[in-house]
């Protein structure tokens, strides 16, 4: 819709402005104010109406079209006063032609229109959006299924032509292609798009699987139990769209502007046109000065009080790596109470590391690392990759490791060195039959009461080292939530790992409220309870289980390198995949708030004087507001407007350093 807009308004602005040129060379009392004049030709009088109708009739009657609304919904706003302006200038300006007075209003009339498809072309612009959340979803979906019939044989098959109780074989890498449960085969199963769980779940005989998740390495053979409107995935679709659907309407600052100058239009044009039928009785000096009432009151600024900021809010948001979708949410931002993170991707890295380590006396904790990042060198299991890097955070030498062998759900083994080294967790000590020592044992024990995975180094039979992994707090998460709650904001997060993980993760970082082990149906009802508290709520996510919350928020914040359905249910995307441009984006949206205010008060303020002029309340003086200077005072506080908002430039955006004294991003100027 926004861009259909954009792009009408965009046609007719220019159309319209290339239409309007011949009106103001031919308008009388701009070549007397500039001091030029143009040739005069048979018909040449006729120019100034004959444009102006048509600039009235191509670029004026959508305004009137979409004022319609606001009047069967006795709720008159911009459009409504655009409206009454441009037709009382219309036809006042058309009956001065029959019936001549002292001024007519058809270069009034062409720039009000000019200006006021310019500043709806640069606000349909910006709030353009194209919210494709439900198509993204469905894409997780395969289009086909291997379904393996009764002589067990496979046959492929379109995914809509499943039923309950088919049985289907999911190859390693491949798509679940519906809900169902496991009913031959092991492996692991990738459930973070829909549960939010980092780690990949383990899957065998028995288990249930959800359509859309990803498959690890082994082949699973499925028992259909759900298909269509049924899955899981199908049910996150319907949030989505019912989130989206429960948008409250939000009014726009201007349009109420714009709505109360209608009324006090009205108002002064009534109360003009007794004043002086009482004062000089009835005849064309009243119809006059109830036309320049009412053209006087016309929202040249107005139009452009808004649009203006938005654009330069877009453009700095974009320099400082924030896309705007939604400017109603933008405005938002600046009131949020409260901000629900997801954990998995946004508060932590999305991926295992090495958060701690112990080692039997006489090992050094570098050998040890170095020794399991050796034997794990040939996996390319999410475990191996956390020692193999953490080995080289630390600048660690990794010895060479021969005949490496997979064991399936224990762990691995390799020959360092001469010695038989093995890397797994407490599978693999059973099986090994290894003892562990004291030390060993309390630090694996403090390890699980964080909910952290242990893994344990084996070397020739004796137990010499464990590594504790975590999902690994970001490093901007600690000044996001120090910022945030120097904002006055309440901090809470969303996640569907264990109490025990999520609270781990909390403590550290400080969050004040805490909900996990919730599925998206829960997350979106856990924005909506503190949305019921009255509080205005702001939701940060990158992950398709994040969807339906991103959507219900006040104001939903997408991590940019979060998954595409994430990015296209949020109203603020942040493409530098850095949390602490939430903290920028609040600043950004009270400096933009705050200009918004002050372009109203100059674009309306005009009006305070300019309008009782209009009407004579001077004229006992000799003091009689006529409709040039009148002209003149519109084109004053537009350009007071464009002044101010380019001020908006000036917002510093800048954010403290990080906890590790690295300078965070300088704030980047709008184009």
């Amino acid at each position: 819709m926004h861009e259909g807009h954009e792009q009408m308004f965009r046609r007719r602005f220019f159309v319209s402005t290339l239409l309007s040129i011949p009106v103001l060379l031919y308008s009388e009392m701009l070549q007397e104010w500039l001091g030029f004049s143009v040739p005069v030709f048979p018909g040449s009088e006729w120019i100034n109406p004959v444009f102006a109708v048509i600039v009235f009739a191509y670029g004026g009657v959508p305004f009137l079209q979409m004022a319609l609304p606001e009047l069967k919904d006795r709720s008159p706003g911009m459009m409504t006063l655009i409206s009454m302006a441009i037709t009382v200038a219309f036809v006042y300006s058309l009956a001065s032609v029959i019936f001549p007075t002292q001024s007519a209003f058809f270069w009034e009339l062409v720039t009000l229109i000019d200006i006021m498809l310019l500043g709806h072309w640069i606000e349909m612009r910006s709030v353009r959006r194209a919210s494709s959340a439900l198509d993204e979803l469905a894409k997780l979906m395969p289009d086909t299924a291997e379904r393996i019939t009764d002589d067990g044989e496979t046959e492929e098959v379109p995914v809509s032509e499943l039923s309950e109780g088919d049985l289907v074989l999911v190859r390693p890498g491949a798509s679940v292609p519906a809900d169902g449960t496991v009913e031959e085969g092991d492996s692991d199963v990738n459930e973070s798009m829909i549960t939010g769980e980092s780690k990949p779940v383990s899957k065998e005989p028995g288990d249930e699987v959800i359509g859309g998740t990803i498959n690890g390495d082994g082949s699973l053979r499925v028992r259909v139990g759900a298909t269509g409107e049924e899955t899981t995935l199908a049910g996150i679709m319907r949030l989505v769209e019912e989130a989206q659907q429960s948008k409250s309407k939000t009014q726009v600052l201007a349009d109420r502007a714009a709505g109360w100058l209608f009324y006090v239009a009205l108002g002064a044009a009534v109360v003009t046109a007794i004043a002086w039928t009482v004062a000089v009785s009835f005849d064309a000096t009243v119809i006059e000065r109830v036309v320049t009432v009412l053209v006087i009151a016309c929202p040249h600024a107005l139009g452009l009080a808004i649009p203006l900021v938005v654009a330069i809010n877009t453009s700095l948001a974009a320099r400082n790596g924030m896309l705007v979708r939604d400017r109603i949410a933008m405005e938002d931002a600046r009131n949020l109470d409260a901000i629900i993170f997801d954990k998995t991707g946004t508060l932590t890295e999305g991926e295992h590391g090495v958060v701690d380590m112990a080692t039997v006396d006489g090992v050094d904790e570098d050998d040890a690392l170095g020794l399991a990042a050796a034997v794990e060198s040939d996996s390319e299991h999410m475990i191996a990759r956390a020692i193999r890097e953490a080995a080289d955070e630390r600048d660690v030498t990794t010895p060479d490791a021969t005949a490496f062998e997979a064991i399936k759900g224990k762990g691995v083994r390799a020959n360092v060195d001469g010695n038989e080294v093995y890397v797994g967790g407490p599978n693999l000590l059973a099986q090994l039959d290894s003892e562990i020592p004291d030390h060993l044992q309390h630090f694996a024990d403090e390890a699980g009461q964080n909910a952290q995975t242990v893994v344990y180094l084996v070397r020739d039979g004796e137990l010499i080292a464990a590594f504790a992994m975590a999902d690994v707090i970001r490093e901007e998460s600690f000044r996001v939530v120090d910022a945030l709650h120097d904002l006055g904001i309440e901090v809470a997060m969303l996640t569907g790992d264990s109490q025990d993980v999520a609270n781990a993760v909390a403590d550290e970082l400080g969050i004040d409220t805490v909900f996990a082990e919730v599925l998206p149906q829960d997350k979106d009802e856990k924005v909506q309870e503190l949305q019921d508290q009255g509080k205005l709520v702001g939701m940060v996510g990158d992950g398709v289980n994040d969807a339906p919350a991103l959507t219900r928020a006040d104001v939903g914040i997408a991590i940019g390198s979060g998954t595409d359905v994430a990015v296209q249910s949020a109203d603020v995307i942040l493409v530098q995949n850095n949390p602490m441009d939430v903290v920028r984006l609040v600043k950004l949206s009270k400096a933009s708030y705050r200009k918004m205010q002050e372009n109203i008060v100059w674009a309306a303020g005009y009006n305070v004087f300019a309008i009782p002029l209009a009407a004579g309340v001077l004229a006992p003086i000799g003091i009689l507001l006529s409709p040039a200077v009148g002209a003149l005072l519109m084109s004053l506080s537009t350009v007071i407007v464009a002044i101010n908002a380019q001020l908006l430039r000036r917002v510093d955006l800048s954010i403290p350093e990080l906890p590790s004294g690295t300078p965070a991003t300088d704030a980047q100027p709008a184009d």
